[in-house]
């Protein structure tokens, strides 16, 4: 399902490394498929347990002034369309405003408490920092999702004290094993999936969310490209697919507890 390669130096070896549950993060209905799809696809047929929680409500995405009412509904059911089709049913949202998004005690409190809930093997979420390559990977709200998560995993999660609300209403603290990171800039990138057997499934899903692609064919191709791109970063064999993630141990055997 999924394979590290050495130069990479990725601290996640799928072979020692088992993954149960995952609770994936995005801003937007729509991000999680361009990121990751193909590689939820794989560990949803494996038996993996996969939760969405989508930050905004995608109330300012879309092309068409005449569907603004409806905007809201249209991202969801396209969104819960998608999900289904990579095998994911369990979709949260926080209702944050579209644009506005930001990495504050209420966002990171929301953060916390779905993890202490689900209690993931592996978080996935956009990445904090901005890519100059391709800056439209980081949109604002991009990186809020990833400020926001990463503040939340440590030290807030595992901290008994950290919103001791959440704890007096049963949720305990709990140590996260790993955090993965898409979208983010290429340097910081050292694990990749391959998903050449996931690319229709992640297409498939891409193409659900119709309110957001006025050029359907360059979607598809610059989705395509990017995932062989990355497969031949990872050193994979020719015509291969990947998707690619900044992979951080945030507890493991050499992890010194402390807040």
């Amino acid at each position: 399902m999924t394979a590290s390669h050495e130069q990479a130096q990725s601290p996640f070896n799928p072979d020692i490394h088992r993954v149960g549950r995952v609770l994936c993060f995005a801003a937007h209905p729509d991000d999680i498929d361009f990121g990751a799809a193909g590689t939820i696809a794989a560990w949803t047929a494996a038996g993996v347990q996969v939760s969405y929680c989508i930050m905004t409500d995608g109330d300012a995405g879309g092309f068409d002034p005449a569907h603004r009412a409806d905007i809201i509904a249209m991202r969801d059911a396209e969104q819960r369309r998608a999900a289904e089709l990579v095998g994911v049913t369990d979709i949260h949202y926080l209702h944050q405003r579209d644009g506005y998004l930001e990495a504050s005690h209420e966002v990171m409190k929301g953060v916390v408490r779905l993890i202490r809930e689900i209690r993931p093997d592996v978080v996935l979420a956009m990445h904090p920092e901005r890519n100059w390559e391709r800056i439209q990977k980081s949109h604002p709200d991009h990186l809020a999702v990833g400020e926001a998560v990463t503040r939340a995993v440590y030290p807030a999660v595992e901290n008994p004290f950290a919103y001791p609300e959440l704890a007096e209403a049963g949720l305990e603290a709990y140590k996260l094993p790993w955090l993965w990171l898409y979208a983010g800039p290429g340097e910081r990138e050292n694990h990749f999936v391959d998903v050449t057997g996931q690319v229709e499934a992640k297409l498939a899903a891409i193409h659900v969310h119709v309110s957001q692609h006025p050029d359907v064919e360059a979607m598809e191709a610059t989705v395509r490209q990017g995932m062989h791109l990355n497969a031949g970063r990872a050193g994979f064999p020719e015509g291969r697919s990947a998707e690619a993630f900044h992979v951080v141990a945030i507890n493991g055997p050499g992890t010194i507890a402390g807040f």
